[in-house]
């Protein structure tokens, strides 16, 4: 059974998984697109950052930002590193995570959550994924400016 739970980003599995996608995203995109995140920033006070375990196993990992929302009357989410580990491709993992991230938010009332993807076939899959579970194009937020290699996308909650 896969369960979610809350988990350091410096645990040496993680940390593994997370270098991981860091190398992936660098190999994927111009170093000025990437905006992943390495194990220290997911441990800031604004991450809540959880791991999919199987049996002990990691399996995958996913994280929500909390953003200021621009009017500053309710808070809004930034999903982030969202990996699943090549040994569990395929087994709906990366589903679960972003429902449990989802569910966490909806917990905390955020009005909506964003994300920034890639706008590379490497990501056609995590795009179809977040469509899949209502997620719509959107303009830049945050701090993000329009870059041709990211799409950004949200979801009201």
């Amino acid at each position: 059974m896969i369960s979610i739970d809350r988990d350091d980003p410096a645990r040496g599995d993680v940390h593994q998984l997370l270098s991981e996608h860091l190398a992936d995203m660098y190999a994927t995109s111009p170093a000025e697109s990437v905006h992943a995140m390495d194990h220290s920033a997911l441990s800031a006070p604004s991450m809540t950052f959880w791991t999919a375990r199987e049996d002990g196993a990691l399996l995958g990992c996913g994280a929500l930002k909390l953003l200021d929302a621009p009017s500053g009357s309710a808070m809004h989410g930034e999903i982030k590193s969202m990996r699943t580990a090549a040994s569990a491709r395929g087994r709906g993992v990366a589903t679960l995570m972003l429902r449990h991230i989802l569910d966490d938010a909806r917990a905390r009332n955020l009005e909506c959550v964003y994300l920034e993807t890639g706008t590379e076939d490497y990501f056609s899959s995590a795009r179809r994924l977040y469509a899949r579970n209502g997620f719509t194009e959107c303009p830049p937020f945050a701090d993000y400016v329009l870059d041709p290699h990211s799409v950004f996308m949200e979801l009201r909650l």
